[in-house]
């Protein structure tokens, strides 16, 4: 169930919504990736300042290297890594994932939820598998055409599920060891970062499990504490200082 929205908050997320779903635009950023601009919210869906560098630096370098580091020292090193991304969007942090997941040799079973996917015609404009060296890689394609609500094997090591879905939707038992939280900013879209839809991404973690996102405000603060989560404030990618790491206590590696 979700808590009762007042009549003007209600109408805030419709015409959100509405813009989220529409025309975008597209931004070269300063990594020479892309980005894609909601213009009415005055939204990116990456950063301005490095699409590709910015989703290394928390999803990769934060996330995955850190999570893998930590288990490393623990039993089931050799287990397929279980990540659930909040934000398929563009579909840069899902390609990302799946070049690190073959750098490393590590399984990776990504599920990535979008309520509003992005058209054909906008994904053939994105150039993250050049900026990356791969030319015109099929493997980023993949992940657009890979089916809804199916288990799709893209690589032997990376397994991709899509769920087009409200993040407030969420309802997953304890199976994700990590959890890529790349919303639109609060002030664009705050009713994704309340307690309730927090609450659900805790639930969704294993024991030890982190989440790691941008976003450094006092109410996503606020917020994911007082679902459990313990927070660390990790310096920025360029053009933000600092990102949050949130783990889920009880780790299995303490």
């Amino acid at each position: 169930m979700h808590r009762q929205e007042d009549t003007a908050g209600c109408e805030a997320r419709l015409c959100a919504e509405e813009a989220v779903a529409g025309r975008h635009e597209q931004i070269l950023t300063e990594d020479g990736s892309v980005t894609l601009c909601v213009p009415e919210l005055h939204e990116h869906y990456h950063s301005v300042h490095g699409a590709i560098q910015e989703a290394r630096h928390i999803f990769l370098r934060a996330g995955m290297d850190d999570y893998l580091a930590a288990r490393a020292d623990a039993a089931g090193s050799t287990l397929p890594l279980h990540i659930l991304e909040a934000g398929f969007g563009t579909g840069l942090n899902a390609y990302l994932t799946l070049l690190h997941a073959e750098e490393m040799q590590t399984p990776v079973c990504y599920h990535s939820l979008e309520k509003y996917p992005l058209q054909p015609e906008e994904v053939a404009t994105l150039n993250y598998a050049e900026q990356t060296g791969r030319g015109n890689d099929p493997l980023f394609r993949a992940l657009h055409e890979a089916a809804w609500e199916e288990d799709v094997e893209v690589t032997p090591l990376f397994r991709l599920h899509k769920h087009r879905c409200d993040f407030r939707e969420t309802d997953f038992p304890p199976m994700f060891d990590l959890v890529f939280y790349d919303a639109f900013n609060p002030e664009a879209q705050p009713h994704l970062w309340t307690e309730e839809v927090f609450a659900r991404f805790h639930q969704a973690l294993l024991p030890g499990g982190k989440l790691v996102t941008y976003c450094v405000k006092g109410t996503v603060k606020r917020a994911l504490r007082s679902v459990g989560f313990t927070l660390e404030r990790l310096p920025g990618p360029p053009g933000k200082r600092e990102m949050l790491r949130a783990g889920k206590k009880n780790s299995t590696f303490e």
